[in-house]
């Protein structure tokens, strides 16, 4: 059914975007578009029609000349417009969370919220996999805490004074029945499609799976047992670059279609050949080429000329006269990169699989930084490190021997000393998140890097290691 439906949408869609005038703002263009594109799949029921929605505002910052500086996604949330009041409406958090300003906190009165409506929410979303997983995570550890707090009708963590208002008027009051009933859900412990029996009428889970946030999507489909999770779309903070057309498709399989009135966009082919950066001349739309790269350029309505945006592509076929993409990669920073990001996710996820079958330990989070003339990788796992030494180099190793490119080359020639890995603390990619979201990052957009650039936040890292091993 959800197929049959797909079909017939994406004629629709195409034959609205024919005959919306060229120089409207696509954000307001494709908002209702889309809205009705999941309406149609899943129709909006009376009383079960709330969101659980991951999403934080962020704060605001000002200008020298006092004008508001924001990220571009949190602009409606500090709105006070009538759409602002509407998307709010649909929303299980109240406002005071959302715009709080303790990422952790808006998480956890998130789940609190989240549990204390369980039988209104109809779905579950997130801007990226990385923060859904991130939250059923913390439901995972802090679900007692979560009973206890449903219980005394009162939260038990720190937030301000206007949240704490809004969370207990929230709760209305003890649940004792409430607590209850997720105490018996998550006191054995087993987390496989506990977000069905948590919330017994979700209908499906929205967020991006795609690039960075693929080695998310099997933790996420672990949690999600049998409700659908459909992909996102493909947008920048510089514009609205292609929409996913058949949004049940898993995230290997994702193919984006390009708004051709999105921006003026061009394609600067790309090699594949280790981490060579784009060359040659653009081409616009009419002049890709199925299966080959390209880098994303754009010229948009708001100023950006020729503006790259430092995501590969590849062209895999034609709507109408529209190119249909996949998200390759992260095109390389400078010509000193010697891993791509997709390298680097592709080694690791073998090295994951192989580290949980030696160890039953599972790996959090990951990250990458070439300090120098030294590769170092950053690991975090579930409840901290208890392999030898000897275990961890031969991992070690085993990731090194699994580098090709450029870095092998270097290695061989003795231009790059042996890999260093370092097992970080519990909670210490949290941890970085809150550094750089208080450093300005937008809390709901900020994905942890693979490819680290920044040498304070690999120094944070190397900081809080628990124990670092080099390869053979």
């Amino acid at each position: 059914m959800l197929q049959i439906l797909m079909s017939s949408l994406v004629l629709e869609l195409f034959e609205y975007y024919g005959n919306v005038s060229f120089i409207l703002p696509l954000p307001l263009v494709a908002k209702p578009i889309l809205i009705h594109f999941i309406s149609r799949l899943f129709p909006q029921r009376p009383t079960m029609s709330k969101t659980l929605m991951f999403v934080y505002a962020g704060n605001v910052t000002y200008t020298k000349g006092q004008f508001k500086a924001m990220a571009a996604s949190a602009f409606p949330m500090h709105s006070n417009k009538a759409g602002s009041a509407h998307f709010f409406s649909m929303l299980v958090s109240p406002r005071e969370v959302i715009l709080g300003s303790d990422l952790l906190a808006q998480m956890y009165c998130h789940l609190l919220c989240g549990l204390r409506n369980f039988d209104l929410v109809d779905n579950i979303r997130a801007p990226y996999a990385a923060g859904l997983v991130r939250a059923l995570s913390l439901l995972q550890s802090k679900w007692e805490q979560l009973c206890n707090d449903l219980e005394s009708g009162t939260p038990s963590i720190d937030m301000s004074e206007s949240e704490m208002s809004s969370m207990t008027e929230l709760l209305r009051g003890p649940q004792p029945e409430l607590s209850q009933r997720v105490r018996s859900i998550c006191k054995d412990g087993i987390w496989d499609g506990i977000m069905i029996k948590l919330w017994p009428n979700l209908r499906y889970i929205k967020c991006v799976t795609t690039g960075s946030m693929l080695p998310y999507y099997s933790k996420l489909k672990q949690y999600a047992g049998s409700v659908p999770i459909l992909g996102g779309d493909y947008f920048s903070s510089e514009c609205c670059v292609a929409i996913n057309l058949d949004i049940s498709q898993p995230p290997e399989k994702t193919r984006y279609v390009l708004l051709p009135t999105g921006a003026y966009f061009e394609f600067l082919p790309f090699s594949s050949l280790g981490c060579e950066a784009s060359v040659g001349e653009t081409v616009d739309i009419s002049g890709v080429e199925v299966g080959k790269a390209y880098e994303v350029v754009v010229t948009t309505y708001r100023g950006f000329y020729r503006y790259r945006l430092g995501d590969i592509v590849r062209v895999v076929g034609f709507h109408n006269l529209s190119p249909e993409l996949e998200f390759v990669t992260k095109a390389p920073k400078s010509p000193r990169e010697i891993l791509s990001e997709q390298d680097l996710i592709s080694s690791m996820e073998s090295l994951r699989a192989l580290y949980e079958n030696q160890t039953g330990v599972e790996i959090i989070e990951y990250a990458g930084f070439l300090d120098f003339d030294r590769f170092k990788i950053f690991v975090e796992v579930k409840d901290g490190i208890n392999e030898k030494d000897g275990v961890l180099i031969g991992l070690c190793s085993s990731l090194e021997d699994s580098f090709g490119g450029i870095y092998k080359v270097q290695r061989d020639r003795g231009e790059l000393k042996p890999l260093s890995m370092y097992i970080v603390g519990p909670g210490s990619f949290d941890r970085l998140l809150i550094l750089v979201t208080g450093m300005g990052a937008p809390a709901s957009q900020y994905k942890h890097p693979k490819l680290i650039g920044n040498i304070e936040v690999a120094g944070f890292l190397e900081g809080a290691a628990l124990v670092a091993v080099q390869s053979r």
